[in-house]
């Protein structure tokens, strides 16, 4: 009779699978962008709207989602978003107004954002005390894989059946989903006496002990606070450019469907960004391994900039794609580094809220200024001066230090 898969492999495969589908997702969307201008008329400034709503919203949310796993396990955290984030896509199937795109796609889907990362890294994160870098980087690739696939997938569906049929399906098979894998997540067992509700044992697993700093003391340190800015200087970014760059181009002479292949091809690219960053956070630690994320980041800017002939798109892919697998994946690691497990989820969701406001900001600033300047060029630049800017913060960050059990 075949062993079951243990508590930690099925957790690595939840996370893995819940990333992909929220994060493909939101790469779809990069889809739909250039067919609802057409079809419904709606400024880029008003679709940007939408994703920059939903990336707030995952900030307001995402430290009362680590704190709620914190305290009470991350199943029924992540059913409920999940839930949330299908049906937002079900109830835009049917949109006919701005005001239902900015609810469906800004509340309902940025909940879901709001604990895909959270909750899940800081869950397997618990798991692992070392190699933590590696495996939050197998499971990062899950959005990767999701990058890929989705917005191919997406293509077809609404080559075939219509925008608003493709939304439909997309969002009823995210809920049956993602609601499936949230059963399968559940925090390391603790040792005896530490947090009494947390969730029961688990059969077999080795209890851990939570080692670190509280969120209060985590407050008083330079670190967090760094880490916090650097964060709110590479997410517009990393949210901005998949966004627009199947609109961006298509303006530069792109068809469609061959521009979505530009965003797969990043999704691929950063596969391997998620896994070599991983190597390195476990070697040197994630002062180096964010420094070079953002080198990368910068450089990647850069190019997209100055890029006239779109064939050129599929060189920049590489370096933008392993720049932003490796920057999704080297916060959680980081913040366990720096602060250890004790409240790994509410100091991580305590960053991530700091990148959500400017990550916020961005799709929907570079979408006001196309439509104003019909071009992204200053967009672009202001990405550039952030990336160069957390670049800078990342090399002050302090050497590696790795918090030890009490």
């Amino acid at each position: 009779m075949s062993k079951l898969p243990s508590p930690r492999a099925r957790v690595v495969f939840a996370a893995f699978s819940i990333q992909g589908i929220i994060i493909g997702l939101m790469f779809g969307y990069g889809v739909f962008f250039k067919v609802l201008e057409d079809d419904l008329g709606w400024s880029r400034t008003l679709l940007s709207g939408g994703s920059s709503l939903a990336f707030l919203v995952m900030g307001l949310f995402a430290f009362a989602g680590g704190r709620l796993s914190d305290r009470h396990g991350p199943k029924w955290v992540l059913t409920a978003t999940g839930l949330f984030t299908g049906l937002g896509y079900v109830l835009m199937s049917s949109m006919q107004s701005p005001w239902q795109l900015l609810l469906y796609f800004g509340l309902l889907i940025g909940l879901g954002l709001a604990t895909h990362d959270v909750v899940t890294l800081s869950t397997v994160t618990s798991w692992y005390d070392r190699k933590r870098g590696l495996v939050t980087g197998i499971v990062k690739t899950g959005t990767a894989c999701g990058q890929v696939l989705v917005p191919v997938l997406v293509t077809v569906l609404v080559a075939s059946f219509g925008w608003r049929q493709s939304l439909f399906f997309l969002g009823m098979a995210a809920m049956l989903l993602l609601a499936g894998l949230a059963q399968m997540m559940s925090r390391k067992p603790l040792a005896a006496g530490h947090a009494p509700d947390n969730p029961a044992p688990i059969a077999g697993a080795e209890p851990q002990s939570l080692s670190g700093m509280t969120l209060q003391q985590a407050r008083g340190t330079r670190t967090l606070w760094t880490l916090a800015i650097m964060q709110f200087c590479f997410l517009p970014s990393l949210i901005t450019v998949p966004v627009h760059m199947v609109a961006h181009a298509t303006d530069l002479g792109m068809t469609t469907a061959r521009a979505a292949t530009v965003l797969s091809l990043i999704g691929g690219c950063s596969i391997a960004g998620r896994l070599l960053v991983g190597l390195l956070i476990d070697r040197v630690g994630a002062r180096v391994a964010m420094f070079t994320c953002l080198f990368l980041l910068s450089l990647g800017l850069g190019l997209l900039q100055i890029i006239v002939n779109p064939a050129w798109l599929y060189l920049l892919a590489p370096l933008y794609g392993v720049a932003h697998g490796g920057l999704f994946t080297v916060v959680s690691p980081a913040v366990a580094e720096y602060f250890g497990m004790k409240a790994h989820g509410a100091i991580f969701g305590a960053i991530v809220f700091f990148g959500a406001l400017s990550g916020a900001a961005g799709p929907l600033l570079a979408g006001m200024l196309f439509d104003r300047l019909k071009s992204y060029d200053v967009a672009f630049s202001i990405l550039i001066l952030l990336a160069l800017t957390g670049m800078l913060l990342a090399w002050s960050l302090p050497a590696r230090r790795a918090i030890s059990s009490p």
